[in-house]
């Protein structure tokens, strides 16, 4: 039987400075998620990049992140979590770099890959860092701080993000993970205890090439899909690989079983069935808006990067002061009624993308949609992740907890994987690709909400309902 070994020692003055090496580590992909988007413009224009290129600038990133997170936290329970936040957070700072010395846009796109590859590995670590150093109720409220520091990083990068694009360049937004990095490696060098799970299996290597290969082809053929505006022959050839790759990861996982990455036992449970694909379906709308918005002021709207920055505060503003209340409030009354009106509330805010056209205000245009969308994902994102780790039982609450996060980066793949047409316009056509991206991702949003409302009500949730 495998147990924790070290970490659970730890001293009070260790813990507190484990806490912040997780919380700079962790840093880094929040403040790289939310910073890119208002730098996209001005990477486009640097490197004379056609759409497709600006999207696979996204997409490099999130394609490992999202294949890697679960073997991420598995290789760091089989290694040491410690080692593998050191060597997480050291590539995602030498990527970094490189991102901004990229002397072309291919070198760019691999740069961005080894970030993505460096994300998957410090994020499940660091959080499973806090979950072996602090115990009961300092857990907790370790993990709260955590979440917060990341929601607050998330809220601020835009604008320092936009700052930086406006008055220095855009590799200025690289240049910041450094002290960032250089901070987390220096405190968990010195303070951080090493955490391992004696006897646990080998790490599902076979399903994470196959799933990385998988959305690898999706991804490339959805995009050459959109960027065409009709599926040629090699994004046909392109779905077909995904496709095949992903039934291979499937047979694999099968005959895995308890080893596997992502044991299929866990999908016999309707909940997390539906709670993922409410997941899926919501993020990749929230992601391809959160893409366009940004990029779509800047391109054609007259905003600078630090005007496209302010714009989106509120929603960070809403979803770290309130997410919590909503948290209490999924506990006390279950779930189904929030994640069936949070989706459908960020999908008004949606529809309110016709009021986004050249030359309009930001209270009359901009500030009502963005309103709308983040009181919508207030409502929903803290009762969804509690949900999810309440469906399934207690040894499965961490690759839930991972495999739930891996989704939504899956459908904010995909959904800037499609979006590609949007990207090539400029003027008014901006504006009305903009337009129907935006109904479309409304339509998803509510797809999102009508299924918590259905499937999630013969459910019952360990936690939960």
């Amino acid at each position: 039987m495998s147990h924790c070994i070290a970490g659970d020692k730890a001293t009070g003055r260790n813990q507190g400075w484990t806490l912040v090496a997780c919380i700079l580590a962790s840093s880094l992909s929040f403040v790289d998620s939310s910073v890119l988007n208002v730098a996209l413009p001005a990477i486009r224009n640097s490197y004379s990049a056609a759409a497709q290129e600006v999207q696979w600038v996204v997409n490099a990133y999130l394609l490992p992140l999202s294949a890697l997170l679960l073997l991420g936290g598995a290789v760091g329970d089989h290694y040491g979590r410690r080692l593998l936040l050191l060597l997480g957070t050291g590539l995602f700072a030498a990527a970094s770099l490189i991102c901004a010395l990229a002397p072309g846009i291919n070198t760019l796109f691999a740069a961005r890959a080894a970030q993505g590859i460096g994300a998957a590995l410090l994020l499940p670590n660091s959080l499973a860092l806090l979950n072996a150093a602090f115990q009961g109720e300092k857990r907790g409220r370790a993990v709260g701080v955590w979440a917060a520091a990341g929601a607050g990083a998330a809220a601020i990068a835009p604008l320092v993000g936009g700052w930086l694009v406006g008055s220095v360049g855009w590799p200025a937004i690289f240049y910041i993970n450094l002290p960032l990095a250089l901070g987390a490696i220096a405190l968990a060098l010195r303070f951080v205890e090493e955490s391992k799970e004696t006897g646990s299996a080998h790490p599902d290597y076979a399903g994470a090439l196959l799933a990385t290969g998988a959305l690898g082809a999706g991804t490339y053929g959805l995009t050459l899909w959109s960027a065409m505006g009709h599926l040629t022959n090699a994004a046909i050839i392109a779905l077909a690989i995904g496709a095949a790759m992903l039934g291979g990861f499937v047979l694999t996982e099968y005959w895995r079983a308890g080893r596997a990455m992502m044991p299929l036992a866990l999908f016999k449970n309707r909940c997390f069935s539906a709670l993922n694909l409410l997941t899926f379906l919501l993020y990749a709308a929230f992601g391809a808006a959160m893409l366009l918005i940004p990029y779509v002021l800047i391109a054609s709207g007259g905003y600078s990067p630090v005007q496209a920055g302010l714009a989106l505060l509120p929603l960070p503003m809403l979803m770290s002061s309130l997410s919590p209340k909503m948290g209490a409030l999924a506990a006390r009354s279950g779930p189904r009624m929030l994640l069936t009106a949070g989706p459908l509330i960020v999908a008004a805010g949606m529809m309110l993308s016709r009021l986004v056209t050249p030359g309009a205000s930001y209270w009359a245009g901009v500030f009502p949609m963005i309103l709308l969308m983040g009181t919508g994902m207030t409502i929903a994102v803290a009762p969804l992740t509690s949900s999810v780790l309440g469906s399934v039982e207690e040894q499965h609450v961490a690759m839930a907890s991972g495999f739930n996060s891996a989704v939504a980066r899956t459908g904010g793949l995909f959904a800037t994987a499609l979006l590609g047409t949007v990207l090539a316009s400029t003027g008014r056509q901006l504006f009305a690709g903009f337009d129907f991206a935006m109904y479309v991702a409304a339509a998803v949003s509510t797809i999102a909400g009508v299924l918590a409302l259905t499937m999630l009500s013969a459910v019952t949730l360990r936690k939960g309902a």
